[in-house]
């Protein structure tokens, strides 16, 4: 997980790094392209002034062969030489690389060259310069360094930045995202969020509220119905029930009415059974519990296998546990006994005569496998009403009760088969 203006800051600063490394090529062509143009200039007004102040001297023919001779003694770098009449050159533009002899050192050096043909006393002659240009390698080093430096500066400032902006303009976001952390249905207390001068924290808000007040809405309907339901469904069926607990035993029944009674009186429990599932569903839904105590969820476990200790021997189950001592978990300890009833009541009614249990608990997750014959069906597994077999006269809720029990706690409940045993697993 990172913050969202980490996310937008590292592409920018990876498309400013291409960018200016992309530009230290292209800078060093600009350049140098810049200075051979200026080099060709001043090789070229080198050429014209030298030929200007010999035409100015007004020398003769043997003076200023004389003069040349010396000039191109006492200037290593520009030659001039007498092409015959009639034969002209055009300008020519190059670079060459020459040994730098005279300074005690062999380097090797880049030079502009200029080839032109100038007139002196109305002949033609072919004047040659070089000028010495920088070395490319370090034209290129000072590039690289400036761009390095550059960068170095604009991916700290916008870090600094980064952090400034995430501070002072996102805190009203932050502020928002924290009372809607601690926002609870259960109190449904109205969150008063800050004003802001930003035009989409504004929105968000107005959006927020209108949410908020629209789930409030409804989780009040969900819990007044619910509440209504415990009460307006659960009393007709236990009068009912009542009444034929009643005329079952009635000695004047025939064995006909009897059994009639019976399979009313299994119906009933069976409806009354789902009737609590479902409200249990319900309110687990609607996040009705309370789910900050600090449970002792060992003490549960060995409760509750002590309570099913008379339906182990029923079955002659062989039973295995190792509960950890001191596993407190944070959560509402009545779902938390539910969840490990109804992982043994699944448990004890699956396995099969003779057959052997096992109970984990450790600090990580919560464990029961039971042996079995065949893998069950994953796919509808913890679905309402569902049914791993036809034989089974429960209500089809117990897992589905259980996952939702996870999913309020925030906890993960797995199943495989694996060795001929079903495993389901919960882990905190």
């Amino acid at each position: 997980m990172k913050p969202l203006l980490s996310k937008a800051t590292k592409p920018f600063i990876i498309y400013v790094l291409i960018v200016l490394t992309i530009s230290i090529p292209i800078y060093y062509l600009v350049i140098n392209t810049v200075w051979e143009n200026e080099l060709d200039e001043h090789n070229r007004t080198v050429a014209e002034k030298t030929a200007y102040e010999f035409n100015l001297l007004k020398l003769s023919d043997t003076e200023l062969y004389e003069n040349i001779r010396l000039w191109n003694r006492i200037q290593p770098e520009t030659n001039i030489e007498s092409i015959p009449v009639g034969i002209s050159h055009k300008d020519l533009y190059f670079t060459i690389e020459k040994h730098k002899n005279f300074a005690g050192k062999n380097e090797i050096e880049n030079y502009r060259c200029l080839k032109k043909t100038v007139y002196i006393n109305n002949k033609p002659f072919l004047f040659t310069v070089h000028t010495n240009i920088e070395e490319s390698q370090e034209t290129i080093g000072v590039i690289a360094l400036t761009t390095v430096f550059f960068f170095l500066v604009i991916a700290s400032g916008l870090l600094f930045l980064n952090r400034r902006l995430s501070f002072i303009i996102w805190k009203p976001f932050r502020n928002t995202l924290e009372k809607l952390k601690k926002f609870n249905l259960n109190n449904q207390n109205q969150i008063e969020f800050e004003k802001t001068d930003t035009i989409e924290f504004e929105e968000l808000h107005e959006s927020l509220n209108r949410l908020i007040e629209h789930n409030v809405s409804v989780y009040q309907a969900q819990k007044e119905f619910t509440e209504n339901a415990s009460h307006e469904l659960q009393t007709p069926l236990t009068i009912i029930k009542h009444k034929i607990d009643i005329l079952l035993q009635n000695e004047n029944l025939t064995e006909e009415q009897y059994l009639i009674a019976e399979d009313i009186n299994k119906a009933l429990t069976r409806s009354s059974r789902i009737n609590k599932n479902l409200l249990l569903l319900a309110k687990i839904g609607n996040n009705q519990f309370n789910n900050s105590e600090k449970i002792e969820f060992d003490v549960l476990v060995k409760q509750s296998l002590e309570i099913f200790e008379e339906h182990f021997d029923q079955k002659n189950l062989s039973v295995y546990s190792s509960v950890h001592p001191q596993i407190k978990v944070l959560g509402n300890s009545v779902l938390c006994e539910i969840l490990i009833n109804n992982l043994l009541i699944n448990a004890i009614r699956h396995t099969l005569q003779n057959g052997s249990v096992s109970v984990v608990l450790t600090e990580s997750f919560f464990e029961i496998s039971n042996s079995g014959t065949e893998k069950l069906n994953t796919e509808s597994l913890f679905k309402r009403f569902s049914k791993s077999s036809s034989h089974y006269n429960g209500s089809g809720l117990g897992l589905a009760i259980i996952s939702e029990i996870c999913r309020f706690h925030k906890w993960e409940i797995g199943y495989k088969f694996e060795n001929n045993h079903h495993i389901f697993s919960v882990k905190f």
